[in-house]
This record gives structure tokens, sequence and C-alpha cells, in this order.
């Protein structure tokens, strides 16, 4: 099966909330609490789409500052093409959109289980970086304003 990636390629809100929920072992979020079209589009800086051949199998958003820095945000690949080299195929065209639009730096925050993908298979620099929790994580309500 052949996987086309694409840097800012269409998806539906739809199609990535049901990826981010099997992606993070999260409930799926409905389309009016995540609408990921709506916030690529006021957020970021771009993202790439893996599709084989019509079905989005993998996404990443990359964010940025306006300027010079932008980072990964959601790695996601469906369960049955992990280790297939579809998320670090993602992470290089992300980091390719990131350099074309004149960003000098790309960054990512993970967990230690996911050193070897992220130091060891897409090349990132190990870096020390800190981490403040703003809501409780014991719940998965959306937070309030």
């Amino acid at each position: 099966m052949t996987t086309h990636f694409k840097w800012r390629g269409d998806f539906e809100t739809s199609e990535v909330n049901e990826l981010h929920s099997r992606a993070f072992a999260t409930r799926r979020y409905a389309d009016s609490e995540w609408d990921w079209v709506d916030l690529t589009n006021r957020h970021s800086l771009g993202w790439v789409t893996a599709r084989a051949p019509a079905q989005l199998v993998g996404f990443v958003n990359v964010v940025w500052d306006g300027l010079v820095h932008a980072w990964i945000q959601d790695v996601m690949v469906v369960d049955a093409l992990r280790c297939e080299g579809i998320g670090e195929r993602l992470v290089a065209r992300a980091r390719q959109g990131a350099r074309e639009a004149r960003c000098e730096w790309l960054h990512v925050d993970f967990d230690d289980a996911l050193t070897p993908f992220y130091i060891d298979a897409c090349g990132f620099t190990p870096t020390k970086a800190g981490l403040f929790a703003l809501q409780d994580r014991a719940s998965d309500a959306s937070p309030t304003t």
C-alpha cells in the first residue's frame, strides 16, 4: 500500500479526532469541541497528512511563534501501520515545511518512552526542557475559561 504525504494536506476534523483518540488512547472528542480544521488554520504553521490511499493514516501538527521557532505537536499514526516508518516520514516532511517557512528551530517535547522515535529515528538533538501542568489530568473534561 502506497502512503502519500502532503504538507498542509486536506483533512476533515472528524478524521483527526478519530485518529487522535486512537493514537493517545483518549476519548473521541466531538468535532465541535476540537475543530482541527479551525485550530490548525488559526494557530499552525502547517501540518502533514498521510493517506493510504484515501484514508487518513497519519497526521502531525506544526505550531509556531510566527517567526523562527516551530514545534511538532501530535504525531499520530493508525495502530495497524505503526513501525512502518510513517511517523518518521511525517516528521521529515514537517521539518521540510518549517525549513521552507524560514524557521530556524524545530522543537519537540516527548515522554521518555518516545526517545527512540524522536532522537534515534527522527534525529532530534536531546535538550532539557520544563513542563508545568495547568489542568488536572485526572479528568478528560475540556478546560473551562
